[in-house]
């Protein structure tokens, strides 16, 4: 999901090379610079390229290598990411949001891969935050990494139902990793059975919303789609006993 978007938060650079070719002006300097290369015996031209060759490995190596990151850099990253999508969020940049949380799951991730779980990408929210557990952070940076989890999926979700065109298999998704982890959550209870009711499975969209409702019974919106879940399950028994 717009990947190319979030990959350019940051201020990106580009180096613009500025007589890179290595032309030398004036003829009788170039013309006495190729008579030099020209007479060196072929052994030595041939133990020159290499070295050459060396040093642009060596360098490209150090390069290409970036510092690892400290895992307190990574913590504070994910939850500056994680402050911008709510921030998005209230400002109905609903895209941007989604944009912002999705970084920062991927910086909580990037903190698992640190302490040696290359496969952390591809777990499920409960893994990960599993493998957070044991890493060598304070107790309160991994209760901020937890709950931070949890709040961006939430908040995925919130963000999809605002959109035009709402992908409910996807807020589904995302509801459901948050009550693995927290099965009494009220928001992703409410918006579990929100996804079901129009994917058109109405029976778990009512087993979702009645368990929401015991979490907040006067809430009105959980009300109404109870009362539409029902009206549907009655429709659908009334059709098939017609059927009969």
């Amino acid at each position: 999901m717009n990947q190319n978007r979030v990959g350019h938060d940051g201020n990106s650079s580009r180096i613009d090379g500025n007589g890179t070719d290595g032309s030398i002006g004036g003829s009788n300097i170039g013309g006495t610079s190729r008579l030099q290369h020209y007479g060196q015996p072929q052994s030595c031209r041939t133990r020159d390229v290499r070295a050459q060759q060396q040093v642009r490995t060596h360098i490209g190596s150090v390069v290409k290598q970036p510092p690892h990151s400290e895992p307190a850099d990574l913590v504070r990253r994910a939850l500056d990411f994680k402050t911008q999508g709510t921030q998005c969020y209230k400002d109905k940049k609903y895209r941007e949001a989604i944009g912002k949380y999705h970084r920062a799951l991927l910086e909580m991730k990037g903190l698992c891969r640190v302490f040696g779980d290359p496969d952390a990408s591809c777990k499920s929210p409960s893994s990960t935050l599993a493998t957070i557990s044991k890493t060598p952070l304070t107790d309160e940076q991994k209760g901020a990494m937890e709950n931070a989890e949890l709040e961006c999926y939430n908040s995925l979700a919130a963000c999809l139902l605002q959109m035009e065109l709402v992908n409910y298999e996807r807020v589904k998704e995302y509801c459901l990793k948050v009550l693995r982890k927290e099965g009494e959550n009220f928001k992703a209870l409410y918006r579990s059975g929100v996804a079901y009711y129009h994917l058109g499975d109405f029976q778990k969209a009512l087993h979702y919303l009645k368990e929401s409702h015991k979490q907040q019974p006067s809430d009105t919106n959980v009300i109404r789609y109870i009362q539409l879940t029902e009206m549907k399950i009655r429709r659908s028994a009334q059709r098939e006993k017609e059927a009969l």
